[in-house]
């Protein structure tokens, strides 16, 4: 079969092919962006696999494309990267790899197009397309990629076993890929991850990480999710998500599996935004019902505090997935929030309530209602109507509020270093009471959200505390 080139692809081919050929080395256009190319999918990642040096390659294309291109190269790994455009074009020799079992981490030698496909994680991945002038544009598909592209299906070149045991980050990589381009993985294959599913341990926290991300931000991340717990894999990368499921029934009273639950509620949030952080939170966001769930005799199972638990637990799912640590508290701040709105619609709701959830969220609380509206996953459309409405109401009430009082984003108009001051008095217990009397005063409606006001309260909170201006 013969790969039917784009105008937008020809000239950077073209260059490439005839690079090849002063050098001497057969090449090739290998794995994803053949892959996408044959889904009609956009990709800007260009892998060339070359029987030779894919370094001295790349700085032959580099000169060809523009005498001062600038390549990357990377010796340890034998690879080298140019930027032409918006592409990203990486190159590599042709390889064969050996793993001991205790391994991750191969003996690398040169090889054949043959052994380099060989070496390839799934029959869709191994795809071939010469740049020789021979057959140029030719597909080369010695697994049936192909095939397995048309019946939308995730196959591994060699037996499954091998493949997930030479790199077991591929089990990870099997459900991605199932998840982002909605194919279903050979049963075969799926069996082999459950059976391999302990040798992810040997893997970086950072590659699956990676591969968690890709999985959040496909349109539907549930597919991977729950194809990650019936694997197995759950319970090494995320066991605080896995504690949640099952239903436990006591006296023909039960609750809902909080796992499928968290499942549907990142992918209305994906309904929603792609926004990976807050697709986070809505990940963790009931992390702390499986250390809350109590069993109560008048209300039922009950999780009480599972809000302020699951803010605890955030920043030991981080450490260990060694996620940034600029993201962590505003998924922490999400998770321990997400049930105030909820109680803010149960209530007739007072202005001094709604002024302190805008404080306590500040320029998150867009983000905090999205959370809330995606926490809704009941099957009842009535019910979902009006709780949606419900929070429409508290949004409009919210923005009322912060037109008039300014509240999102705010700092108290009285600061503790003007406390200490006007005082005279160190850093101290007392200079925190004074600064919380304030706050309190503005976000209750007692004074105005004004320095004057402020002041005037400041003085008052500190006399009752039998203190003085220090002019006095």
């Amino acid at each position: 079969m013969i790969f039917q080139i784009r105008e937008d692809e020809r000239k950077i081919f073209e260059v490439i092919g005839r690079a090849a050929e002063e050098l001497g080395y057969p090449t090739y256009v290998v794995g994803g962006y053949v892959r996408d190319r044959l889904l009609a999918r956009p990709s800007k990642d260009l892998d060339i696999v070359c029987v030779g040096s894919g370094i001295d390659l790349a700085r032959r294309v580099g000169d060809c494309l523009h005498p001062r291109s600038r390549v990357t190269v990377y010796k340890r790994f034998g690879t080298a990267a140019l930027k032409h455009r918006d592409m990203e074009i990486e190159f590599v020799g042709a390889r064969k790899e050996s793993y001991r079992s205790d391994s991750r981490k191969p003996t690398v030698e040169s090889g054949t197009l043959a052994d380099d496909q060989n070496r390839r994680d799934f029959t869709i991945n191994a795809l071939a397309i010469s740049l020789n002038e021979h057959d140029y544009g030719t597909i080369i598909d010695p697994f049936n990629g192909l095939e397995d592209l048309e019946a939308k299906r995730i196959v591994t070149p060699l037996e499954p076993g091998k493949t997930f045991s030479d790199d077991p980050l591929r089990m990870m990589r099997a459900i991605r890929f199932s998840t982002q381009l909605g194919f279903k993985i050979d049963p075969v294959t799926f069996r082999a991850i459950s059976e391999h599913r302990e040798r992810i341990k040997i893997i970086s926290w950072e590659r699956i990480a990676t591969e968690l991300n890709k999985i959040l931000l496909a349109s539907r991340p549930s597919i991977g999710l729950r194809m990650l717990d019936k694997s197995g894999l759950l319970e090494y990368i995320l066991p605080e998500l896995a504690a949640l499921k099952g239903v436990e029934s006591r006296n023909g009273r039960k609750h809902k599996d909080n796992f499928i639950h968290t499942t549907k509620v990142v992918d209305n949030l994906a309904e929603r935004s792609d926004d990976l952080w807050l697709r986070w939170a809505a990940l963790l966001h009931d992390i702390g019902k499986a250390r809350t769930k109590r069993w109560e005799a008048e209300a039922g199972w009950t999780f009480h505090a599972h809000d302020a638990v699951g803010e605890r637990m955030v920043p030991k799912v981080f450490r260990r997935l060694r996620l940034p640590n600029d993201k962590l508290k505003y998924v922490q701040k999400l998770v321990a929030l997400h049930q105030r709105p909820i109680s803010l619609t149960q209530e007739e709701i007072s202005d001094s309530a709604v002024r302190r959830i805008l404080f306590d969220a500040g320029e998150d609380i867009d983000d905090l209602m999205t959370l809330c509206q995606s926490d809704i996953t009941s099957k009842n459309p009535q019910k979902v109507k009006r709780y949606l409405e419900n929070y429409e109401g508290l949004r409009q009430r919210m923005g009322e509020i912060e037109e008039k009082d300014h509240l999102r984003n705010w700092q108290p108009p009285i600061t503790g270093e003007l406390i200490m001051e006007t005082f005279g008095i160190p850093p101290s217990r007392e200079v925190g009471l004074i600064k919380d009397g304030v706050r309190e005063a503005i976000l209750d409606g007692e004074i105005a959200n004004d320095y004057e006001a402020a002041y005037a309260r400041m003085v008052e909170v500190a006399a009752g505390l039998g203190i003085v201006p220090s002019d006095k």
